[in-house]
C-alpha cells in the first residue's frame, strides 16, 4: 500500500520499502509515527457522537489529541 507521509515524512526510500515489506508479510496496515499522538480525552457525549459517525459513514475514526 502507498505510504501517507504526512506523519512521517522524515522517512526515506529503504524505511518506505522496509515498511512496505512487512505490511505484505503480514497482510497488515502499518502507521508510521515519529512520535505517537495521544489519544483524546472524551465525553460520553463526543463519543456517541463519533460513534454515529462511524456507524454512518462505515468507518473506524480514531480521535487523538491535537497538542
Amino acid at each position: 500500500m502507498k505510504i501517507e507521509h504526512k506523519f512521517a515524512d522524515y522517512l526515506d526510500k529503504d524505511s518506505i520499502g522496509a515498511i512496505e515489506a512487512i505490511e505484505k508479510e503480514t497482510g497488515t496496515r502499518i502507521l508510521a509515527y515519529y512520535t505517537p499522538p495521544a489519544p483524546a480525552h472524551l465525553t460520553e457525549e463526543q463519543l456517541k457522537k463519533i460513534e454515529a459517525l462511524e456507524k454512518k459513514l462505515c468507518v473506524r475514526l480514531v480521535a487523538y489529541s491535537s497538542h
